[in-house]
């Protein structure tokens, strides 16, 4: 919900806030102080186009700021983080600023963005209902969202199934349609993916062969020269002949010395132990040159000729496929799932077929009774909607809404859906917003948002002109239902009947000053003393008439008794 505006230099307004609160707020003030100017500041909140001409006389820019109150699982805050908008605690900040030049700035959350995403932001937080304003029930795709929410809940898990269906119908008439349309071209790429498969089982590469066959070719074809080099270091270090002179017999004897003249000095055993480790390290490597030299002397398991022509026929698959062997494997279990899907067989043509007619039945089943739910709710609603209308000063007047079958259904049914108003009786009925002044425009969608509001979840509704044309009894049901809709959400309404303002949870006035020869309007919150005032000023244009307090008396008992 809408928390506080705060509102600078706009038209007869210097600066002013205006602090909200739930239920019913109701903003009224004498004619010229400048309502239309809070009505302004809202809709430029919620991405209206900007008007330069709107800012106070003598001020560069005007600017608006508006807090709301969003529960943390609200999408708004999805959407307005994605803006990269800053957040706390579900609390959103708007912005908006428009300069002399035209020039205008959107702000969501200290974060510049553009208008038009104010403006969709601002569709979902607020609900305007006015004399200029669009109305949100204009479009047949609103008009049956807002129907079969009216039907309930087991009507909207109906349409849920029913999408699954449809979807699922959708994707397989697709698949087969493809698959008819394009047998040749499929059965070409089933018989080229078969045989690439073909070539890859029979090749069976291992996991890193291609490394493992490179190291082997490289070692057969220097086996001559690794030999010598690997004998020439073993004989260096460990010699088998009885004369000769190695670095192991050097260092054993060196060892030895030291350990016989350590008995002299304890100091040269250090370096006794030293010779002693490395001697043993010496003895280590030799023995694994001379495994290295039998290893060689093995016979490989391959021939060099036959480890190349293997690696020739790897290489060939790894340029067409790879280049690693893992993409080979990766290519063969992608190419088998794409076989499968490439399946233009008699069986799998007749398997899609059946499927296919299987979840049209399924589908239109579903999409049947949605279209009798609807029916049946459409009467529904239709009679509560003209029951409130007759109440509302509008005796004649009908809400008609037509559910009609096309030939095909869509993704949300058979059915098209428009709401039709019977402006007199007898007249012929129109769609919305057409034939209708914009005082019964707005009692027309306050009647119909009274009703929805058991099963919608606007947050917040704002409703000007919507007392214009009536009074007396007529205005206090007004004021009734404008109640009885901020039960379930936040109501805020620009009116200048004291019978609509009696109803209100927090009443609001706008007051003009004059001075040194320029006029500004402030906004002041009421407490229970100054509303009676008000409403008499509104009675009879005298704040401290007795008669007109009193008869204020009477409005504020009737609202808090109702």
């Amino acid at each position: 919900m809408i928390e506080d505006i705060r509102i600078t230099d706009l038209g007869v307004i210097s600066e002013a806030e205006l602090a909200f609160d739930k239920g019913l707020t109701v903003l009224t003030g004498e004619t010229g102080a400048g309502k239309t100017m809070v009505l302004t500041a809202l809709g430029l909140l919620l991405g209206d186009r900007s008007d330069s001409g709107a800012i106070r006389s003598g001020a560069g820019q005007t600017s608006v700021e508006g807090r709301w109150r969003l529960d943390a699982i609200n999408p708004t805050l999805t959407k307005a983080y994605d803006a990269g908008a800053l957040i706390a605690d579900g609390e959103l900040l708007l912005a908006r600023t428009v300069a002399s030049d035209g020039r205008s700035k959107a702000v969501i959350g200290g974060r510049s963005v553009p208008v038009g995403l104010l403006s969709e932001i601002g569709e979902e937080l607020v609900v305007v209902h006015g004399q200029a304003d669009q109305i949100r029930l204009k479009s047949p795709a609103a008009q049956k969202i807002a129907l079969d929410k009216f039907a309930g809940a087991k009507h909207l898990a109906l349409l849920g199934e029913y999408a699954n269906y449809f979807n699922a119908w959708k994707q397989a008439q697709a698949t087969l349609e493809d698959i008819q349309a394009n047998i040749s071209a499929r059965a070409r790429q089933v018989e080229e993916l078969t045989h690439s498969l073909e070539e890859l089982d029979k090749l069976a590469a291992k996991p890193n062969e291609d490394v493992e066959l490179a190291e082997l070719a490289k070692k057969l074809t220097f086996s001559a020269d690794l030999r010598a080099a690997v004998g020439l270091a073993h004989d260096a270090l460990l010699n088998d002949n009885f004369d000769a002179i190695d670095a192991t017999s050097l260092i054993g004897k060196a060892r030895k010395a030291l350990e016989n003249a350590a008995s002299h000095d304890a100091t040269l055993e250090t370096q006794a132990s030293a010779l002693r480790q490395i001697g043993e390290d010496l003895n280590d490597i030799a023995a694994e040159l001379s495994g290295y030299l039998t290893s060689l002397e093995s016979d490989s398991p391959m021939t060099l000729d036959e480890i190349q022509e293997r690696r020739s026929a790897l290489n060939a698959a790894l340029r067409h496929y790879g280049p690693t062997i893992e993409d080979l494997q990766t290519f063969q279990e992608t190419a088998q799932a794409k076989l499968a899907e490439l399946d233009v067989s008699s069986e799998r043509i007749a398997s899609l077929e059946a499927e296919v007619a299987t979840l049209h039945k399924q589908a239109k089943a579903c999409a049947d009774q949605i279209s009798s739910n609807r029916t049946q709710a459409a009467t529904d609603l239709a009679k509560r909607v003209s029951d409130e209308l007759v109440a509302l000063a509008m005796a004649g007047s009908k809400l008609h809404v037509l559910v009609e079958k096309t030939e095909h259904f869509g993704p949300t049914g058979f059915d098209s859906v428009s709401f039709l108003l019977e402006s007199y009786s007898g007249a012929d009925p129109r769609p919305l917003g057409k034939g209708a002044s914009g005082g019964e425009l707005s009692r027309i969608m306050l009647a119909l948002e009274v009703v929805l509001a058991e099963t919608d979840s606007t947050p917040t509704f704002i409703f000007d002109e919507v007392d214009a044309g009536v009074g007396g009894a007529a205005a206090i049901e007004v004021g009734r239902r404008l109640a009885k809709l901020a039960k379930n959400a936040q109501v805020i309404v620009v009116t200048h009947l004291a019978q609509v303002a009696a109803f209100a949870d927090r009443h609001l006035t706008v007051v003009k000053s004059s001075e040194a020869g320029f006029t500004s309007s402030d906004v002041h919150v009421l407490d229970e003393n100054a509303r009676s005032e008000e409403l008499a000023r509104m009675l009879s244009g005298l704040s401290d008439s007795e008669t007109a307090r009193t008869h204020a008396k009477e409005l504020r008992d009737l609202a808090k008794n109702s």
